[in-house]
């Protein structure tokens, strides 16, 4: 599909709209993108692990990590990933 932009243009407002995920995420913010899907950070607590070289019982430490979910309208998103013929 074409606009009327350049790959140039298409470039700036992907990253702008990266930017501005990555920025409200670390605020602690949640970003809806209606139609296409959610972002936001989970906590995940700290929990016994173990160290997979030594077998040693350790702690992990507790971490805040990046999400996504895919929005409801599964169709309006999926011909994003279909490859051309």
């Amino acid at each position: 599909m074409n606009i009327g932009s350049t790959k140039a243009d298409a470039k700036k407002a992907v990253n702008a709209f990266l930017e501005t995920v990555t920025e409200t995420l670390k605020t602690g913010g949640k970003v809806i993108f209606t139609g296409f899907g959610s972002f936001e950070v989970n906590e995940r607590a700290a929990k016994e692990g173990c160290n997979p070289q030594t077998g040693e019982a350790m702690q992990t430490k507790p971490q805040k990590l990046p999400s996504s979910r895919l929005g409801n309208d599964r169709d309006a998103v999926s011909y994003l990933f279909k490859m051309p013929k």
